[in-house]
């Protein structure tokens, strides 16, 4: 899967501002297939200036407008490409660190309480913010400027930004997300894992997403889970795929593929070996028991 951080920070052809690993770049499409897979490690918005965009996510599909802004969290999407007027994305990628300290600084500042909440899910609307606006029109103008921001300038509008979603009111699961970056100085395993265990990442894109060295997440994995992440990531995928095959009408090669695995073959292989029966077979049988 492509590493759209990577990608757009490495692409000569968009604008972009890079400091240590915040990055705000102008995108616009660059490329012409209908569906990408991608993944970042960092949390970012998008917010969409001209065409629009529509990503596939684990728990929604998000179509983004012109004028419209949506945050994702670290992981992977599919962004679906809409080709008939053309795309320009305004892009911020906040690393955790600076988030952190930048959330732990306002809520101290201002003295609030944390906020507590369910997990968000894996992208959120975000409804109008006036820092938010003017983050993008000021870091806008950077990219035809001839020197780069300070980084205590980009610090200061960041923390408008975070200072604006915490004291608002109105982006109240944005907010609860930001505190629990600011508490914790890694990104929970379970959750991360949650989110992404049916994208065909690596190992170490795993561990990168977890912001851990791959020896200190299979470690720190082993002690949450009671087991290697390989293994439990193929259960999780089995489990998912068996589900699918009770409750919707995908065919086998969809099913392998919406739940993580590379190839069809392998995925009969070792569906069969966790349930006694082909995929095929287990469809059958479940139709059978639903109409009795």
């Amino acid at each position: 899967m492509l590493n759209l951080y990577d990608a757009v920070r490495d692409n000569p052809s968009y604008s972009k501002l890079v400091i240590g690993d915040f990055l705000f770049a102008e995108y616009t499409c660059g490329t012409d297939l209908k569906m990408l897979p991608n993944w970042t490690e960092k949390d970012y918005f998008v917010h969409v200036v001209t065409g629009k965009k529509t990503w596939h996510t684990p728990d929604g599909v998000w179509t983004v407008h012109p004028g419209e802004t949506v945050f994702f969290k670290k992981g992977a999407t599919v962004a679906e490409q809409h080709f008939e007027v053309d795309v320009c994305m305004l892009m911020v990628f906040i690393p955790d660190t600076l988030m952190r300290s930048t959330v732990r600084e306002v809520v101290e500042s201002l003295n609030l309480g944390t906020k507590n909440c369910a997990p968000t899910k894996v992208a959120l609307r975000v409804e109008s913010d006036v820092a938010l606006a003017a983050l993008f029109q000021s870091m806008r103008t950077y990219l035809v400027a001839m020197e780069k921001p300070p980084e205590p300038l980009v610090r200061l509008k960041l923390k408008e930004l975070v200072m604006s979603v915490l004291t608002s009111g109105t982006n109240a699961e944005l907010a609860a997300y930001f505190c629990r970056v600011a508490a914790s100085d890694a990104p929970g395993i379970s959750e991360i894992m949650e989110a992404n265990f049916r994208y065909n990442l690596s190992m170490e894109e795993y561990a990168k997403l977890c912001h851990r060295s791959l020896s200190s997440f299979k470690r720190d994995f082993h002690e949450e889970f009671q087991e290697s992440p390989g293994k439990w990531l193929l259960q999780r995928r089995l489990d998912h795929a068996a589900n699918l095959l009770r409750h919707s009408r995908m065919n086998i090669t969809e099913v392998a593929l919406e739940s993580g695995f590379e190839h069809v073959s392998h995925f009969s292989r070792v569906f069969k070996e966790r349930f006694g029966v082909p995929p095929l077979s287990y469809r059958q049988e479940k139709d059978v028991e639903v109409k009795e």
